[in-house]
């Protein structure tokens, strides 16, 4: 009992921080950049926005409970920080740019996501069990339920009269569609392009 509540605990912890690092600190960097029109700044937020569009499907893969969002949990804690460096052309237009507040903000930003998603990916992986257990199993177990706590606290706010079911399919959709993005990503552009974001 005491090591569920631990448990519990650090994943609200978990939950409190993702929406610090993932959603606040980004959405007020990309309106700053904006107002301070510093297009790499932009460029790399809006690329970030794209890849961190995982964490969305995750949450609603959660909400319906199903196993494969351990997955795509763990893919999107390890893609965002890739996502955050992999470019070089805007890692040079950022590092020649002058000092200022927002250029020490969003790489103060960079780091703490990278460790944060460094670490959250190894915690992440005892969990991978669940994701190759049945949809009743993962119910049944407080271990894998934990973390469909907060997801459910998503639902009952923003989508009370909408079925679990119906929000999996739309992430399962936007899965497909992500899977299918990043592959194309992957064996078309990324030959085409290398680690410049220009044509991105």
């Amino acid at each position: 009992m005491q090591s569920e509540l631990w448990l519990r605990s650090l994943v609200w912890t978990d939950y409190r921080l993702a929406v610090l690092f993932t959603v606040t600190v980004p959405l007020v960097l990309l309106v700053w950049a904006f107002v301070r029109k510093a297009e790499a700044i932009q460029k790399l937020l809006v690329i970030y926005w794209r890849v961190a569009s995982l964490l969305v499907i995750t949450l609603y893969l959660m909400i319906a409970a199903l196993p494969i969002s351990f997955i795509s949990a763990l893919l999107a804690q390890i893609l965002i920080p890739l996502g955050l460096w992999f470019w070089a052309d805007l890692n040079e237009e950022i590092r020649e740019q002058p000092k200022s507040p927002l250029k020490f903000t969003l790489l103060a930003w960079r780091w703490a996501m990278t460790v944060y998603f460094a670490l959250g990916a190894i915690a992440q992986v005892p969990f991978l069990s669940c994701a190759v257990t049945s949809q009743t199993s993962l119910l049944d177990r407080p271990f894998c339920r934990v973390w469909l706590e907060a997801p459910w606290g998503f639902k009952a706010l923003f989508h009370a009269k909408t079925t679990p079911q119906f929000l999996g399919f739309l992430g399962i959709v936007g899965l497909v569609i992500y899977v299918l993005y990043l592959g194309h990503f992957v064996l078309y552009r990324l030959g085409k392009q290398g680690r410049s974001a220009t044509i991105y």
